[in-house]
């Protein structure tokens, strides 16, 4: 009985083997069409796929960018997060050199330096410390600019992918600030602050007098922390010397005064140096970055880029401290000035290297 019944299972199965034969020998070209149809579902539907994350502009960096967006988002909370303590520290730091200066140093510099040293210390130390706070509070205080939100007619380079409104040329979007920023060098932590178009003249000269300052005090109490060094490495011996409390004091605040001094005058000082750099060639930091890769694509088809925005060195100098005739280099480098920059960060000059903007 069950040969029979395999038997008749092999025939019904050779019978619809040979029937399928047929139907498909017979329906074959209603099947190219449905498999080619299918084909070009399928890649319609990758192309949705890829369009979602990919296109002609994608590289490296784009990719880096997005898997490395979570990161900068946090980045960009804690940096919004902690903008008044970095200007706290920048405050009370500054503060402790203040009064270690002026309870410890200044003292001493009456008592022991002869008149034309004690006019030279009191002269400069208190026009650098006025510099230094003036040009502090209005870096920090000033609108760096930002780009109009109901002004179709300025021209734009762009649309900001985030703000939805044009970006005029030098515009970028900041994310700590969430806005776009004229003329947007970075976001300053220590400023709490962006650093654009109307407040980059200020950030610059704080880091320039900053460093002075630092460099003023490490080189003027070189001395004094070598004796102040000694004087507490002895302090280890036996018997200790006969130092009194006060004296143990005035040495380690002549140490901490010396090293956080020096710290910052190597630390500072290179970033005023960069940003010296960048402003000989009219460039901002991002601005760097940007040109750097521009210059590297067209170096590939044998091409040289230039700068748009870059008037000449001395040129880049005035137009940045706003020095319209040769007095200005007083009374607005070197002393205090509230004056606005050049121009309105909205609409700029293109290649002006054989006119002298300021005839100075």
């Amino acid at each position: 009985m069950s040969l029979v019944a395999f038997a008749v299972a092999a025939c019904l199965l050779i019978t619809l083997h040979f029937c399928v034969f047929v139907c498909v020998r017979r329906m074959r070209p209603c099947l190219g069409v449905g498999h080619l149809l299918l084909r070009e579902r399928w890649a319609y539907a990758q192309l949705l796929w890829r369009s979602l994350f990919y296109n002609s502009l994608t590289n490296c960096d784009v990719v880096s960018d997005s898997l490395l967006e979570p990161i900068f988002w946090m980045v960009d909370i804690l940096t919004r997060w902690f903008g008044m303590v970095f200007v706290f520290l920048v405050v009370a730091l500054t503060s402790s050199i203040l009064i270690i200066s002026y309870f410890c140093l200044l003292p001493l510099v009456l008592n022991t330096y002869p008149p034309f040293w004690i006019v030279w210390h009191i002269c400069y130390g208190h026009w650098n410390l006025i510099m230094i706070i003036f040009h502090y509070y209005k870096a920090t205080k000033t609108s760096p600019g930002y780009p109009p939100k109901m002004k179709p007619d300025i021209p734009f380079v762009s649309v900001c992918k985030k703000c939805i409104i044009p970006k005029p040329a030098r515009t970028h979007h900041c994310g700590i600030c969430n806005t776009c920023i004229l003329k947007m060098d970075h976001h300053c932590p220590w400023l709490n602050n962006c650093v654009g178009h109307f407040n980059h003249r200020y950030f610059f000269s704080f880091c320039l007098f900053m460093t002075l300052g630092c460099m003023y005090c490490s080189i003027s109490g070189r001395t004094l922390f070598i004796n102040a060094y000694h004087a507490i490495e002895s302090s280890y011996n036996t018997p200790p010397p006969p130092y009194t409390f006060k004296d143990k004091m005035f040495h380690k605040s002549i140490i901490y005064m010396w090293v956080l001094t020096s710290t910052v005058a190597v630390a500072l000082g290179g970033l005023t140096l960069w940003h010296a750099m960048l402003i000989s060639r009219g460039e901002t930091s991002i601005e760097r970055h940007i040109n750097k890769k521009e210059a590297k694509r067209l170096a590939k088809h044998g091409k040289v880029y230039r700068n748009p925005f870059n008037y000449g060195r001395l040129n880049n100098w005035k137009i940045f401290f706003g020095v319209e005739k040769t007095s200005h280099w007083l009374t607005r480098v070197l002393l205090p000035s509230s004056h606005a920059p050049y121009g309105d960060g909205l609409t700029w000059d293109i290649y002006p290297h054989q006119k002298d903007i300021m005839p100075v």
